[in-house]
């Protein structure tokens, strides 16, 4: 297969070509040339006004809910998210049924081929349920990329650190959902003026700060790798900024969702937007976007987490959390940080996914593989249900207008148009 990218603007910061407008000769899945002018025949050649292109983007959370629950998604329709959004890499929680928390959990999963790279994050605990420690080396040896209990946030701090002293011995990352279930475990949204206002049971954003401050102290103590994901307030930003300069191993990534829409958003009742951490105020949401820009954010990660029809179309009360996220999430950050640079978006969703969780680096240059994203930062854009390769469409972004989108990727030698 021989592919040939026409006049390609090229955004990787650890590229020669960063910024530069050239064409990229791609053959049998390898990038051969990249030049001014290339007229060699290729197989296809693609030639899109406006084009950008990035090393493949890496998405570190995302619920493809198979095994067991594939009326909501299968691997097959996440992957045809994953790749409509611009993602050729995505992690897979455990919340599966069974629970990804062995080693033929994680094969189930790597043994599917499909044109986007599904890793499985293996579960710290036996079927996440917080009581006693999964086979943590055999699912690594196996390809589990990280270790989580997904969406239930190891609440023992003695169990925590006996995971971050076990997965040291192969420099493994554990991956936290910051959520102290103890607190208010029936809020249904942020704790404020609006849960006032909406008569809504509230959680405070304490039950997300306390777990941040704790296991940045357990992270300390056992010298182990730690990712906060979904974190969405000033004072788990500045504990986790504190933690990085004191030489923790400690980093962290943020939702789309977070730093577009807050909990003023939910007067309306929308059950799409009943989300886990919950969406803050926004001074909270203006503080989440500073500290992408600025650095302290490490990773975008979607928190892809499709319900069926039956689990949305409901009362607030009794709709289940989170909403899809893959095929938006570009377009929502580049809408919400209109002057980032594209290269600092690239780092965000590329870059230091890869280097964090020790996955290949890809580069934008001769010799390298060919795992790519094709982007328009600028073309402007209706989400409508169409747009949704997902099998679920709990997403709130549908009817808005965003700013930027992927065009597609290319990754296993193959070229997939969003």
């Amino acid at each position: 297969m021989k592919l040939l990218i026409k006049q390609a603007r090229i955004v990787d910061p650890s590229s020669p070509f960063n910024g530069q407008i050239t064409d990229i000769f791609i053959e049998n899945g390898i990038i051969t040339r990249i030049s001014k002018n290339i007229s060699s025949k290729a197989d296809k050649e693609i030639k899109i006004e406006g084009l950008h292109v990035s090393p493949g983007w890496v998405d570190v959370f995302a619920n493809f809910a198979d095994p067991g629950y594939e009326f909501k998604e299968t691997l097959e329709t996440g992957a045809a998210a994953a790749a409509a959004g611009g993602f050729t890499d995505v992690f897979v929680i455990p919340n599966t049924k069974p629970v990804i928390h062995d080693k033929a959990g994680v094969e189930y999963i790597k043994q599917k081929s499909l044109p986007v790279n599904i890793h499985p994050i293996g579960a710290v605990t036996k079927n996440t349920e917080g009581k006693e420690l999964a086979e943590m080396y055999d699912m690594k040896a196996n390809g589990a990329v990280a270790f989580s209990d997904g969406l239930n946030g190891v609440q023992s701090a003695g169990l925590l650190v006996k995971a971050l002293q076990y997965i040291k011995a192969f420099n493994g990352v554990l991956i936290q959902l910051p959520d102290d279930k103890s607190i208010n475990p029936h809020g249904l949204m942020n704790e404020g003026i609006v849960s006032t206002q909406l008569g809504l049971p509230g959680k405070p954003a304490m039950a997300e700060e306390l777990i941040v401050a704790r296991d940045i102290k357990l992270a300390r103590y056992a010298e182990s790798k730690l990712h906060f994901t979904g974190v969405s307030t000033k004072k788990s930003l500045e504990y986790i900024k504190r933690g990085k300069e004191g030489g923790i191993s400690v980093s962290c990534s943020v939702t789309p969702y977070h730093l577009f829409f807050s909990d003023d958003d939910l007067t309306g009742y929308d059950t799409n937007l009943k989300v886990n951490p919950p969406l803050r105020t926004k001074e909270e949401r203006d503080t989440v976007r500073k500290a992408v820009i600025d650095g302290t954010v490490d990773c975008i990660a979607t928190h892809h987490l499709p319900n069926e029809y039956d689990s949305k179309v409901v009362e607030f009360e009794y709709a289940k959390f989170g909403m899809i996220g893959l095929e938006t999430c570009f377009a929502v950050l580049n809408t919400v940080l209109p002057d980032t640079k594209p290269e600092r978006l690239v780092e965000l969703l590329s870059v230091n996914p890869r280097k964090l969780f020790g996955l290949e680096t890809i580069s934008v240059k001769e010799g390298s593989k060919a795992s790519l994203t094709l982007f328009d930062p600028v073309k402007s854009w209706e989400v409508t249900e169409k747009d949704i390769r997902s099998k679920s469409k709990n997403s709130p972004f549908i009817g808005k207008q965003l700013t930027g989108k992927s065009i597609g990727i290319i990754n296993k030698e193959q070229f997939i148009l969003s």
